[in-house]
């Protein structure tokens, strides 16, 4: 009877705890808390508008000068887009070009780099430590040395093309250097890294009960890599491609050591541009162009692919 008269007058009854009010945060934590992912964020976001946007500003505000002007006369700002028309009748093919070798490069990168990749992250035990290792080892040296490198590899002297000359099918003209084959063994060589290190990370993640479950169901092995192995690897496969990409399309080491003017890239065209013709304008248009060129293309690119994890 004392309970309910206490619980009727609205107290609480023998034994039951007393209701805790949650203590109200104060203002200023919860504004400090609100704006804690900004501060974060801000050096990044500094570091990405100096080195990145006002470049690309000044890049576009350059590509649209009138091409009469030199150094010496100053350039003249005339909003000439023809500037980009000229650029690309002139210069397409060197953008194709560009486009083929680097693609090129990506899928003999992505055949090599894979089964390595895997082979580092579920088969290699205790060696894995050291397989990365000789993985990241080429960065050890300078590109344009191991590009150098692979010149003498090439020759028309070196092992390589003496060893090819030798088999029944090759003719004592055959040569590697200063070919398309060349440069894009080049490519291959120097962007490699890229791909296999974001397919170990990816593979590395595999949850190893899934393909044991592939396995107790009777999966055959190229079921369960086309299932199970690819789909879940496939943030890798996507972050290695985009990459290996990027870089090798706006190469001209290798097309300039490796190759000869008929193999010549966007790239090689718009270093000629800025240091040997002074042709600001024009380089500048052609940099944008491949600049935005290459942005569409992964966007494209990472939206059919529909992989959340690389965005």
């Amino acid at each position: 009877m004392t309970a309910l008269v206490g619980a009727a007058a609205g107290g609480a009854a023998p034994g039951t705890p007393p209701d805790v009010e949650p203590v109200a945060e104060p203002v200023a934590g919860r504004r400090r808390r609100r704006w804690t992912p900004y501060l974060l964020l801000l050096p990044g976001g500094i570091w990405l508008v100096v080195f990145f946007v006002l470049p690309s500003v000044q890049l576009l505000a350059t590509s649209l000068y009138d091409r009469g002007g030199s150094l010496e006369t100053g350039y003249q700002q005339a909003f000439a887009f023809y500037n980009y028309v000229d650029a690309v009748t002139e210069y397409w093919p060197h953008l194709v070009r560009s486009a083929v070798y680097a693609g090129i490069a990506t899928i003999i990168c992505l055949i090599l780099g894979y089964p390595l990749a895997y082979a580092i992250a579920q088969k290699a035990g205790r060696w894995r430590n050291l397989m990365l290792v000789c993985v990241i080892a080429p960065f050890f040296t300078t590109f344009l040395v191991r590009t150098l490198a692979w010149k003498s590899i090439l020759s028309d002297n070196g092992p390589l093309v003496e060893f090819l000359r030798s088999l029944p099918l090759i003719g004592n003209d055959f040569r590697l250097l200063a070919t398309p084959a060349a440069v894009v063994c080049g490519l291959v060589y120097n962007f490699l890294p890229f791909m296999v290190l974001p397919l170990f990370a990816s593979l590395d993640r595999l949850d190893g009960r899934l393909l044991e479950a592939s396995r107790d169901l009777y999966a055959k092995p190229t079921a369960t890599f086309r299932k199970v192995t690819l789909p879940l690897s496939m943030p890798g496969v996507i972050a290695g491609t985009l990459l290996t990409f990027i870089p090798a399309a706006g190469d001209y080491i290798n097309a300039e050591l490796l190759g000869t003017p008929n193999q010549y890239m966007i790239g090689n065209v718009i270093d000629s541009a800025f240091l040997v013709r002074l042709d600001y304008p024009q380089a500048a248009a052609l940099s944008f162009l491949l600049m935005a060129t290459i942005l569409v293309m992964v966007f494209s690119y990472v939206r059919a692919a529909g992989t959340e994890e690389v965005v």
